[in-house]
């Protein structure tokens, strides 16, 4: 028996197949143009399908990008948060998971815990799909590549800048460094720096990844400025995060420091004079509605992958 393709950390995955969803993705929404949300794709890679969809965190991007996804794809999609189930009472995980295995095509879980999705898809026998853990959102960061390709071509020798928390989203993009061959110039303060295991082995995967503690010097020419909130669902810290980031808002004198042509991102929600001014946020150089938009795009590809489906070249 083929073992699942399993889609829940973009350091586990080859380049190769990274790429090919990014072109897949890409295809898909040209191959859309001017058709209503609810059509279906001409090859309908889902057909007879269904997406079990899993919530242990509030969710409103992953939610309604995942759902629509598996619609267009032709599938079904059943959604649950964990209290909803036996899981909201104790079930083990990895009974959950040998149940629906039996009941659905494939599981998107957003956890709370990221061994819990590990344990899950050791369990599973359909593909499972990371939407959000404490440790990584690969999801997200396909979106942002692809968002960023859109507007400014192959991110192969280009420079990203992250500033603030090295968090969750943060790891991810560590994880992709290496896969496409970008430059990632992280600038966070020290104690919330990023986890040491992931800088370890982007270095091992020849990854460019440049720590530093001063935003200014991580934004200088960068082809694109990230940011995230500064305090994250569970961080119990709230003060301290607030006084340790405020060096770190990306306002217009920091986005000026960047190439001309950056782009500014942010995986959202926002919170506008925090992290980011709404200067930013809504200037010219944003991206993140496009940004928030392809999270169903690429979200499809990740899909059509896990089936097995032929992606589109």
């Amino acid at each position: 028996m083929t073992p699942p393709r399993h889609f829940i950390d973009l350091w586990k995955l080859d380049a190769a197949d990274l790429k090919a969803m990014l072109t897949d993705a890409r295809l898909r929404k040209a191959a859309r143009k001017g058709w209503g949300q609810a059509k279906v794709d001409a090859d309908a890679p889902a057909d007879g399908r269904t997406l079990a969809m899993i919530y242990e965190k509030n969710s409103t991007r992953t939610r309604f990008s995942f759902d629509a996804a598996i619609r267009q794809l032709g599938g079904a999609g059943i959604i649950s948060t964990a209290a909803d189930m036996q899981l909201g009472r104790g079930e083990p995980i990895q009974d959950t998971a040998k149940v629906l295995s039996r009941m659905v095509d494939a599981v998107m879980i957003r956890a709370n815990k990221h061994e819990d999705v590990e344990l899950f898809a050791q369990a599973s026998s359909v593909p499972v799909i990371n939407g959000l853990t404490d440790r990584s959102h690969p999801c997200q960061i396909l979106a942002d590549l692809l968002t960023f390709e859109e507007h400014r071509g192959s991110v192969e020798g280009k420079t990203i800048a992250w500033i603030g928390d090295g968090n969750n989203v943060c790891a991810s993009f560590i994880h992709a460094s290496a896969k496409f061959g970008f430059k990632l110039n992280i600038a966070c303060p020290p104690v919330y720096h990023p986890d040491l295991v992931d800088l370890a082995r982007a270095a091992e995967q020849q990854g460019r990844v440049e720590m530093t503690d001063d935003p200014r010097a991580a934004v200088e020419g960068a082809d694109c400025v990230i940011t995230d909130t500064w305090v994250s669902m569970g961080d119990t810290d709230h003060e301290e995060r607030l006084e340790a980031f405020e060096p770190f808002q990306v306002d217009e004198r920091l986005m000026a420091l960047a190439d001309k042509a950056a782009v500014f991102m942010h995986c959202l929600p926002a919170h506008r004079g925090e992290e980011v001014v709404d200067e930013v946020m809504d200037g010219p150089q944003s991206l993140v509605w496009d940004e928030a938009e392809n999270r169903i795009h690429a979200q499809k590809s990740v899909l059509a992958w896990c089936f097995g489906a032929e992606l589109m070249k």
